[in-house]
This record gives structure tokens, sequence and C-alpha cells, in this order.
């Protein structure tokens, strides 16, 4: 309860600001640490939840943040023109308030028989637990490459000579079926075809392999439809990722592995994007499809030891360097 209306304080102290400074301490600071800690306990609950079907629950919970953007999208630059950028601000610090009428919804499920209490040092048996440092590390290596097509795709289509209305049809696709690839990939994981994990590392390289072949799509259409299929992809993989916590650690410290997994691989999302973009975007796509296969190798080695997967060379496209290892 108290997160969520730090994030809505954060949005609504950043219209009051005049500096850099105060925009990266409310919206940047605030609003960040409120978002990220009320997302963990959320996920956290959700697991405890739904122990049977916890990858459908878990990708109808995520799938939630695709929808909001592609409805916030077309809504914001209506909402600057009648409003200015304080008031759009304003109308987004309420929309994030409802963090706290839905956090008061998440309760403990019901004790029958009671629990043991939880043993005290969780934190330093997850740090030395095998199997989960090789599934966070993973995810580090995957999130370098999985943010790269969302930055950089419009940047590819305006490259191809798109207008800017076509370049935001190509990122609404993306965004699309992302959405769509969560719900999917929740359903599909209910089936007993394969184990989860191993669901898992097949979308991470499926989305990997959508990210080395877009930059072949030099037409808009060609481009379009490879950008919504990486969408589909990369969508899929966001629910099995965070049930999969579940399976690797067990229900009941899925909620602080969800935190150090999250903390562990924001290195990559924070790396990933502006380093690619340190050329052509059509070369960035590739780095991403190479860095999300990266991923792939230490996503594997959480279930069975699946072998190691060697040198994959990114699509140099543009000048850009694409190379990332296991």
């Amino acid at each position: 309860l108290s997160l969520g209306g730090l994030t809505g304080t954060g949005v609504y102290w950043d219209k009051l600001g005049y500096t850099g400074e105060h925009l990266y301490l409310s919206l940047g600071g605030l609003t960040g640490l409120g978002w990220s800690l009320s997302f963990t306990p959320a996920l956290g609950a959700v697991s405890r939840w739904f122990p049977r079907r916890r990858a459908l629950a878990t990708s109808v919970a995520v799938s939630g943040a695709a929808g909001s953007g592609l409805a916030l999208a077309p809504l914001l630059p209506p909402a600057l023109d009648s409003y200015g950028w304080r008031g759009a601000l304003l109308l987004l610090a309420a929309v994030s308030l409802h963090l706290v009428a839905a956090a008061a919804l998440l309760r403990p499920p019901p004790r029958t028989p009671p629990e043991p209490p939880e043993p005290s040092g969780t934190l330093r048996r997850l740090l030395r637990h095998g199997p989960f440092l090789r599934y966070a590390a993973a995810f580090a290596l995957l999130d370098l490459g999985y943010y790269v097509p969302f930055v950089h795709g419009a940047g590819r289509a305006l490259e191809l000579g798109c207008d800017g209305r076509r370049a935001a049809a190509g990122v609404a696709a993306m965004a699309a079926l992302d959405g769509a690839g969560r719900l999917a990939a929740g359903w599909l994981a209910e089936r007993p075809a394969a184990a989860l994990l191993r669901q898992l590392a097949a979308w991470a390289a499926l989305a990997g392999l959508a990210a080395l072949v877009t930059p072949l799509g030099t037409k808009f259409r060609a481009l379009l439809a490879l950008a919504a299929a990486y969408g589909g992809c990369a969508g899929a993989v966001a629910p099995l990722q965070f049930a999969g916590v579940a399976q690797v650690v067990g229900a009941r410290g899925a909620a602080m592995a969800i935190g150090v997994m999250q903390m562990v691989e924001s290195a990559g999302s924070l790396l990933g994007a502006p380093l690619a973009g340190t050329g052509g975007t059509g070369g960035d796509w590739g780095v991403g499809g190479s860095r999300t296969w990266a991923g792939l190798g230490g996503n594997g080695g959480t279930g069975r030891e699946w072998g190691e997967l060697g040198e994959l060379g990114g699509l140099e496209h543009g000048g850009v360097w694409g190379v990332c290892g296991v």
C-alpha cells in the first residue's frame, strides 16, 4: 500500500520540477523505487495463491503492463496538447495511485494446515543456491538484448524511410503481440506437453532468432511482421520467467528470489540498449538477438545440464558489432 502511494507521489512530484536533477529524483528515484518494491510482492502473492496454475495466473498478472502501455500511448499526445506536460503528469500520477487499491486486495492465502515458521538466513541460502544463481545470471545475459528491439524499433523503421506513423505502428504491433504472447505462454504452460523451464528456453530461443533475422526486413511490411513476431516471443518469456522462479527455489521463497533476480538482471537491462545504440539501428537488432540467445544457455542449466552454447555472433548490419558468448 505504502509503496503504491510512493509511486504515485513520485509522478506527482515530478510535475513540480524545474530542473533535471529534480526530475531524476522524482520520476527516476521515487517512482522507480515505488514501482520496483511493489512489483515483487505482487508476483510473490500470485505465486502463493496459485500453486497449481501458477504460470497461467502469472501471465494474466503481467499482461496488464502490455495492455496499459498500448492504451496510454495514443492518449498521452492529446493530454499533452490539452493540459500541458504538468497536467499530463498529474493524470499519470492518478493512474499510478491505483496500486494502492490493488495492494489492498493482495491477501495471504489461508493456511490449512498452518505452515512452519520461515527459517532464518533465507537470503544467505538463496545466494548459495547454485540453480537459482545460474537462473538469475541467464536473465542478466538475456536482458542485454531483450529490450533492444523495443528501444530501437522505431529508429529502425525511420532508418528505412518510414514516416512517424508507420514507425509508431511497428512499435504498437510489438506491444500488442507482447501482451498476446504473455497470455498464450501461460496457457500453453498449463498443458503437459513439456516442462515449464523447457518451454521458457524455447520461447527465449525464438525471441533471439526473431531479433537476429529482423534486420533482413528492409520493407515496412516485412519489418512489421518480424517485429510482431519478436513481440510475441519476447512477451512469452516474461510470465514463464517469474513462474519458473517458484520451480527453482519453491513458492515460499519466490518473492525474495524474484527481487534478487531482478536486481541481478537490471545490469543487463541498463546496459543493453545503450550499448546497442552505438551504431546503426539495423545491427542493434542483431546485437539484441545474440545477447538473448546468450541468456538461453544459463537458462537451460537451471533444469537439466543441456550443455554449453558456443559463441554466437550478432548479425552485422549498419556497421554494428554483435557478439556475446556463454
